[in-house]
């Protein structure tokens, strides 16, 4: 290490580092949240070295207890961090010089800081992949235990934010189960492709040392090393795919929100958040406002920012390390942050919110959203679809403009729209029935909807289990 701290690393230049340039490069404010993945990575290649004959075994032990010293360190809030040596790889590097002396400066033998973030981040994101399937079991779970409280809670399902037919409002929770269980299988599916490590890469074309690569690649956890050196040092597609998945995710948790914030209006009044999870008003006394859910909806573009962000970043650049990369991180630390508050709030809302089953049942009752079970039973008398839809159609625009309630009309009154209906519609259209006849798969129906529930909790448990196997 250079003695001026402003002097660029190497013995290639010879004009000390613009300050400017020192604030501009630095990178350590953020990416010290790798420091834990970088002592591990350190450590396992240190352990290599040692291994390969490549460095004394005494060294690689002072090394290692150098870097479990300078790891406590950070992690209690001791660490003297240095803006001048621009990133957390230095500082911890130059951490160890202070403490061994020159056989620190074995430590960085057969690697570049290139190899070197490079499995830093891939050790990071197989962590936040995991975390936020964790946090997604969680929110899973308590849809499916407020699904399992209302199997007989009926309210409207609305298309266009109109009212469209009846369901289930476990059925319709457990809509966003399935979304969410997709969500996990995102992250899931990214671990998989985060199986191989970049260390030993070197800075473009690996070294001409005897890295024993497959060992470090053990140690830290991975299936194998990376195939390729450029590609190891250059990729950065295993961020994309955090931030893609933590996009969607966040945006699928906007759509619940979006609900949260409609329901728990007075003109819908289908549910009331608790107190815990709503604020109140700085000028209007009565006010509760759903401001959880709202912030969790804002958040979803915040998500939608920093892929667009990394994606702008990497679209022009060739292979393989360009310095744009150092703006990787930051979207990923904060998409991280964000899903983690947002499922966690998420989860807090729908468990403690009171659902107003009258209010829903009452909605539901809306004659006019078993139109299309009348229709329906046209089809039974063998009238083609297209044809009953329209006699129905008329049949509704009858009963709007006369205020009338379809459910009072007669076998007769339906006979002047079509001679096929076989009975009145008092008979052929019922809340209940409506549900129990819609028993296909993926139906509405009481039978259903209880198998749709098993099915779930039994997926959740095989998440949970396939979690259990990555600890």
């Amino acid at each position: 290490m250079p003695g001026n701290p402003r002097k660029p690393w190497g013995g290639r230049f010879s004009q000390e580092t613009d300050p400017t340039v020192e604030r501009f490069t630095a990178s350590v404010q953020f990416d010290r949240a790798l420091a834990r993945f970088d002592v591990r990575g350190s450590i396992a290649h240190a352990q290599m070295l040692a291994a390969t004959g490549i460095i004394p075994a005494d060294d690689a032990d002072q090394l290692v207890a150098g870097l479990t010293a300078v790891l406590a360190e950070i992690e209690a809030g001791e660490f003297p961090f240095d803006p001048a040596l621009e990133d957390i790889h230095m500082n911890i590097e130059a951490r160890l010089r202070e403490q061994l002396g020159p056989v620190a400066g074995r430590l960085h033998t057969g690697r570049s800081r290139n190899d070197q973030v490079a499995t830093d981040f891939a050790l990071y994101l197989r962590e936040a992949a995991v975390a936020s399937r964790r946090a997604l079991l969680v929110l899973r779970r308590v849809l499916l235990e407020r699904a399992r409280e209302h199997v007989d809670t009926v309210l409207p399902g609305y298309t266009h934010l109109q009212r469209a037919q009846p369901v289930r409002l476990a059925h319709h929770w457990l809509a966003f189960v399935e979304l969410l269980g997709r969500d996990g299988d995102r992250f899931a599916a990214l671990e998989g492709r985060l199986s191989r490590c970049p260390l030993g890469a070197g800075a473009i074309a690996g070294s001409t040392l005897p890295l024993d690569r497959e060992a470090t690649a053990r140690a830290l956890g991975f299936e194998a090393p990376t195939a390729n050196s450029m590609d190891s040092v250059a990729a950065r597609d295993g961020a994309l795919e955090f931030l893609a998945a933590g996009a969607i995710c966040l945006v699928n948790l906007s759509r619940i929100s979006e609900e949260l914030v409609m329901w728990s209006t007075a003109e819908f009044g289908f549910v009331e958040l608790a107190d815990a999870f709503s604020t109140g008003s700085s000028l209007m006394p009565q006010k509760k406002n759903p401001d959880i859910p709202e912030i969790v909806r804002g958040k979803a573009g915040r998500g939608i920012g920093n892929l667009v962000t990394l994606l702008t970043v990497v679209k022009g650049l060739p292979l393989t390390y360009n310095r744009d990369l150092q703006e990787d991180k930051e979207p990923v630390f904060d998409t991280a942050a964000t899903l983690r508050d947002c499922l966690e709030v998420t989860a807090g809302a729908l468990a403690t919110l009171e659902v107003r089953e009258a209010a829903m049942r009452a909605a539901a009752e809306d004659p006019l959203l078993l139109a299309t079970d009348l229709a329906e039973a046209l089809v039974r008398e063998n009238v083609p679809f297209r044809e009953a839809h329209e006699a129905v159609g008329k049949l509704v625009r009858h009963c709007v403009s006369k205020g009338a309630d379809l459910r009072t009309l007669s076998q007769a009154d339906l006979a002047e729209f079509h001679p096929a209906f076989p009975a009145s519609a008092a008979e052929l259209v019922d809340l209940e029935r409506a549900l129990e006849l819609r028993d296909g798969i993926g139906g509405t129906s009481r039978r259903r909807v209880l198998e749709a529930l098993e099915a779930a909790e039994a997926a959740c448990e095989r998440d949970e289990s396939a979690l259990e196997e990555t600890s």
